[in-house]
């Protein structure tokens, strides 16, 4: 994992400040949250789900967890992380599907277009989230009810009845998303600024956006343990409870006042993790995984046109705990360079495992990344022939080729003998919480 910090200065805090206030009854921001999400897309695909339980799971095994929910299962005591074993027992006729990650995208682009239909899309926050700046004549409560009004009827007649929304209407981001969680399924709620912060009194610390673990235990330690209290601190010690400029940020959005955005950081790494199932587990079966891994992260790598100059690979063992290797190299596009990488590690990595583990030792989890990357070919290095530099780029040039055949005639119809007959039921990218994948990376 990645974190980013940068020097703070007292102008920061100043140029926050300086932002205007809504007025008490003007709305600005229009949130929208699709409810349960994945399980909604699978009861719009298959109707005989609608209005049932179900549950999505990350792959076929019964061994799995949920990483979604519908509200029929919700209402039974199944939510995310509820594995399929006890899903089953609260509820023997529950369906369990695997995540369609490429179906989640392209349900995401209908549903985009469709909102754009009746108000542009801000800002795409995630999968199931965007925002939606109101215009000056949609500031007032009347009008910005009839947008989200029109915004929910082209939705359910238009892509489909099973995907429902909620939605929240604010003077702020941070508002307009927490009124949207305020009234789930399918909600609509106003909070402007004349109902600070009556509205919002009964929300516990972590309901909040941007309260997370870390953040709720140095709120306590400054003796803040509630909505209220969250409300009284000043800006400057909403900072130092953050440790960043983002309190400042948090503390002015939650008053009601319109923070400019920040473009998204530029991608910091690429990769996949892949639970193990029982017979991948034996480490020469969960090396062939670990190469198909890296096989697509490299193909995403190529697709975004960047170049590694390192990898961190990570074992998880069955018996708890784990091994990495981080190794640095010439920046590169090339596959063979990666795999070769990730050969040379292997051997040392089960030995430390049997040593640890025992011969019988397992693994349930291996996962690749590259990272360290940039938008150019290295520069000319003394110590490096040019013989060397030529012989990696025509490498990388037919892993090119081969992306463009996979992606035009099937993402198996070039593959190397190793990985022939590899059955990992879905082996790609997947949608991360702050991400929407482009389709091209579906073909990866």
């Amino acid at each position: 994992m990645f974190f980013i910090c940068s020097a703070l200065n007292d102008s920061e805090g100043e140029i926050l400040a300086g932002f205007e206030r809504a007025e008490p009854h003007e709305l600005r921001y229009l949130f929208i949250d699709f409810n349960a999400y994945f399980a909604s897309v699978e009861q719009h695909d298959e109707p005989a789900l609608r209005e049932q339980p179900v549950i999505v799971t990350p792959l076929k095994s019964e061994h799995s967890g949920a990483i979604a929910a519908s509200y029929e299962a919700k209402a039974l005591g199944i939510s995310r992380g509820t594995s399929v074993i006890e899903a089953r027992q609260l509820c023997p006729d529950i369906a369990i599907r695997a995540a369609r990650h490429d179906r989640y995208v392209e349900l995401h682009g209908l549903l985009m277009a469709e909102i754009g239909r009746h108000i542009p899309v801000t800002q795409v926050c995630s999968v199931d989230e965007c925002l939606c700046a109101l215009d000056t004549t949609e500031t007032g409560r009347d009008a910005a009810l009839a947008v989200a009004r029109r915004v929910k009827e082209g939705i359910y007649r238009n892509v489909g009845i099973s995907l429902r929304a909620s939605i929240g209407l604010a003077a702020s981001p941070l508002l307009a998303k927490l009124a949207a969680e305020l009234q789930k399924p399918d909600g609509l709620t106003l909070i402007d600024n004349s109902m600070l912060p009556d509205a919002l009194a009964d929300l516990p610390l972590r309901a909040i956006p941007g309260v997370g673990e870390g953040v709720e235990t140095r709120l306590i330690r400054a003796g803040v343990h509630d909505f209220r209290g969250l409300w009284d601190i000043q800006p400057k010690q909403a900072r130092a409870i953050w440790g960043s400029v983002e309190g400042e940020r948090f503390h002015y959005g939650l008053h009601g006042f319109d923070i400019r955005r920040e473009e998204p950081a530029a991608k910091r790494m690429i990769g996949h993790s892949r639970v193990l199932s029982g017979t991948d587990r034996d480490p020469e079966r969960a090396r062939i995984v670990a190469r198909a891994l890296l096989l697509k992260a490299a193909s995403r790598l190529r697709l975004y046109d960047l170049y590694s100059g390192a990898m961190h690979l990570t074992v998880k063992l069955s018996g708890g705990g784990a091994l990495g290797h981080d190794v640095p190299f010439r920046a590169t596009q090339n596959s063979w360079r990666f795999l070769h990488e990730l050969d040379e590690f292997w051997p040392h990595m089960v030995a430390l495992v049997r040593h640890r583990e025992g011969a019988e030792a397992s693994l349930k989890m291996v996962s690749c990344y590259l990272h360290a990357l940039q938008p150019e070919p290295p520069a000319l290095d003394l110590f490096v022939s040019p013989e060397i530099d030529a012989c990696d780029a025509r490498d990388a040039a037919l892993w090119r080729s081969i992306d463009q055949l996979n992606r035009r005639y099937g993402k198996e119809t070039v593959a190397l003998g190793s990985q022939e007959g590899l059955d990992l039921n879905y082996l790609g990218v997947k949608i991360a919480f702050s991400r929407v994948p482009d389709a091209a990376e579906f073909q990866c």
